[in-house]
């Protein structure tokens, strides 16, 4: 009988990861419990003590012995309800430990089922995580029974249970997915400097070799591909583009829109704004499927990227040097320094306003006042024939219509 009870708290620590000790703590104070409740005396001093090795129960209250065995039924019940509270609360406390300790890791799990959109995944046979929609790639579904990889996001205690979030929409899935797929970077020979996501579209991810021997790019694409597109076909299709970093920013940019060729940066540190000029053949790569590709190498680099032809590029400076040749005491080389600031347009002059001018050209103040006010005339000046060539082409374009009824 004793054995058999020490063989049970030994198969209950196993199989669900619970201190052997804490599980006879707990049987102990269950027993004690039951006591009390049998006695009916809530102050008696009442102490129950398991031996370790042989499962020997011994019971005193107020120092005689007692003998547990002859408590009854409903004590007895007593102490079963107070055992399972116990060991149940343990349980949380080792599930949340465990996975605690995991958070931001990669775990694989089995697809349970859908619940109002959240996917629940078992993780093990006495855990559960919960993805929710946010959190799940958009048009993938998983059927019951499926081995799928998740991120740890986040773990919370709450009161009955613990709540293991996971994602795999986070860019730090992506992330774990290289450290797994790329031994390289798993041993920090190769390191991500930046990374930008859409999930289930597309994920642009910056690199860099500490060793000058290792090829970063080559290195996270594989022989034929073979490493990335174990990402990709874990991902369900989704493109990954692998960006050589660089701390020249200008580089980094290009590098950033690669597939497209770059021909020209002004680069606006002021405005934080990168003006990337791309050849008329090169926009739609540049700009990407709706504007995808812009906007992931934007937060990639952490520029404002804007992407103009060469005629918009040319037609900006233009508007410029016009602007500025207005303004008294200004000249032609006044126009250089602008766009060596990064400043290639009215907008963008405006936008920056007299202080840059100031600290960083060495400009009179009121030169810089007079530039400013300048600019922001042009532009309001630019705004209105733009608006009012808009109401003419709509206009054009509703007496075309009318003349189409009339036929």
């Amino acid at each position: 009988m004793n054995q058999e009870l020490v063989r049970i708290v030994e198969n209950i620590a196993r199989d669900k990861n619970i201190d052997r000790e804490s599980i006879f703590v707990d049987l102990e104070e269950a027993m004690v419990s039951a006591a009390r409740k049998h006695f009916g005396e809530p102050d008696s001093e009442i102490v129950v003590n398991i031996d370790r090795t042989t499962g020997q129960v011994t019971a005193f209250k107020n120092d005689e012995q007692i003998d547990m065995t002859q408590l009854g039924r409903i004590p007895a019940q007593i102490a079963k309800q107070v055992m399972i509270q116990k060991i149940r609360a343990d349980e949380r406390s080792s599930i949340y430990a465990e996975f605690i300790q995991r958070k931001g890791e990669i775990v694989s799990g089995s697809v349970v089922r859908y619940e109002s959109g959240t996917l629940i995944v078992s993780l093990s046979h006495r855990t559960e995580g919960f993805m929710p929609k946010s959190e799940q790639i958009m048009g993938q579904t998983h059927r019951p029974g499926e081995r799928i990889r998740c991120l740890i996001l986040d773990v919370k205690e709450a009161a009955s249970q613990i709540k293991i979030i996971l994602s795999r929409t986070h860019p730090d899935f992506i992330r774990r997915l290289f450290e797994l797929e790329v031994p390289e970077i798993a041993e920090n020979i190769i390191e991500i400097r930046a990374m930008a996501r859409e999930a289930g579209y597309r994920t642009k991810v910056a690199v860099i070799s500490l060793d000058e021997k290792v090829d970063p790019v080559g290195a996270c694409v594989g022989v034929r591909g073979s490493r990335i597109k174990n990402i990709v076909d874990e991902l369900g299709g989704e493109k990954i583009d692998i960006v050589r970093w660089n701390e020249s920013s200008q580089v980094l940019i290009t590098n950033a829109l690669m597939p497209a060729r770059v021909s020209e940066i002004a680069l606006c540190f002021e405005l934080g704004r990168a003006t990337v000029v791309v050849d008329e053949d090169q926009l739609s790569l540049a700009i990407g499927k709706h504007g995808q590709n812009v906007r992931l190498a934007a937060r990639l680099t952490g520029w404002d990227i804007d992407i103009l032809t060469p005629d918009e590029y040319n037609q900006g400076i233009e508007q410029l040097t016009n602007c500025v040749r207005n303004v008294e005491a200004a000249d032609d080389t006044m126009v250089d320094k602008l766009i060596a600031l990064g400043v290639i347009s009215v907008l963008d002059l405006d936008d920056v306003g007299p202080e840059p001018l100031i600290k960083e050209l060495n400009i009179d103040a009121a030169l810089a006042e007079k530039l400013v006010a300048a600019a922001v005339e042009e532009a309001g000046r630019l705004a209105a024939e733009s608006k009012q060539s808009q109401a003419e082409n709509v206009l054009e374009q509703q007496e075309e219509a009318a003349e189409d009824n009339e036929q």
